[in-house]
């Protein structure tokens, strides 16, 4: 555990079909509802690595929808709610004798995402692009330093590649994550190869890189900088696993979980997923 990270809480439960580049047929709906905790650190990845002032949890409950506008267009559309706890949190500025730590808590939106998929080949390889905005709807408490999102908007272009053989396939996505508000931008890329080894049963692994570009001048909240949220030249090298299972044609449940081999400003823990899944 002490060498794993969590993966940015999204990636985990959202890779499979937000970098996939299949796309929708026409009036095809796909619905997801996840799960995804980071439980209990203390320490973050760094230049030293450093410890926190307190006992983080952070858990995010997100519905995630793609609808196909056409047979070569889809629409995406990701909804997080975050669920930030702080145990035994001991602020640095108060000097006292005893137990002076104190517990927080704060539920609220992360950053609303909506984007587009377009098709633009479709033989043996699959070839696609996607652009999504991520809204400046996360919240910040000014006392704990607890953050639920990045306080910018996010432009998030990606060319995604993909092919099937059989029982296998493989698909990969490189891109960019722009953020306005003085934030760095990150340069992304990264891939899955999946198998089916039973009937209904697929396993998969993945690896995600996003690197700071480190060109933001971004100064926040001193409470902020010391719980690590959302602040700025976040960036990591992550791996992981998951297994889908198809309950049904249309309906089933996916479960995994990410370690990571580089990271700064980024939680030393494993985030672990959850999700159910359903195809209209």
């Amino acid at each position: 555990m002490k060498n794993s990270i969590v993966i940015l809480v999204f990636f985990i439960s959202l890779s499979s079909f937000s970098q996939s580049p299949w796309v929708k047929d026409k009036g095809e709906f796909y619905t997801q509802l996840t799960y995804t905790t980071i439980p209990n650190y203390t320490d973050m990845f760094g230049d030293p690595d450093y410890s926190l002032f307190g006992e983080i949890s952070d858990n995010t409950v997100q519905i995630y929808g793609e609808y196909g506008l056409s047979d070569k267009t889809t629409l995406i559309l990701n909804v997080p709610l975050k669920v930030i706890s702080i145990d035994g949190y001991e602020s640095p500025f108060i000097d006292c004798s005893g137990d002076c730590s104190e517990d927080f808590n704060k539920t609220a939106l992360g950053n609303i995402e909506l984007g587009v998929k377009h098709n633009f080949y479709k033989k043996d390889w699959i070839l696609s692009g996607q652009f999504s905005v991520e809204s400046n709807t996360s919240s910040h408490d000014g006392f704990s330093g607890i953050r639920t999102g990045y306080d910018a908007y996010t432009f998030t272009p990606l060319f995604l590649a993909g092919r099937s053989f059989g029982k296998t396939y493989f698909q990969s996505f490189i891109g960019a994550n722009i953020r306005t508000n003085d934030y760095s931008s990150n340069f992304r890329v990264g891939g899955e190869l999946g198998h089916k080894i039973t009937k209904r049963i697929w396993l998969i692994g993945f690896v995600d890189v996003v690197k700071s570009l480190r060109n933001g001048v971004l100064i926040l909240p001193t409470q902020n900088t010391f719980t690590g949220l959302y602040v700025n030249d976040q960036e990591y090298g992550g791996f992981g696993l998951k297994t889908i299972g198809e309950i049904t044609d249309n309906f089933g449940v996916n479960v995994g979980f990410g370690g990571a081999f580089f990271g700064n400003n980024v939680a030393k823990q494993v985030a672990l997923n959850f999700g159910v899944y359903h195809k209209f």
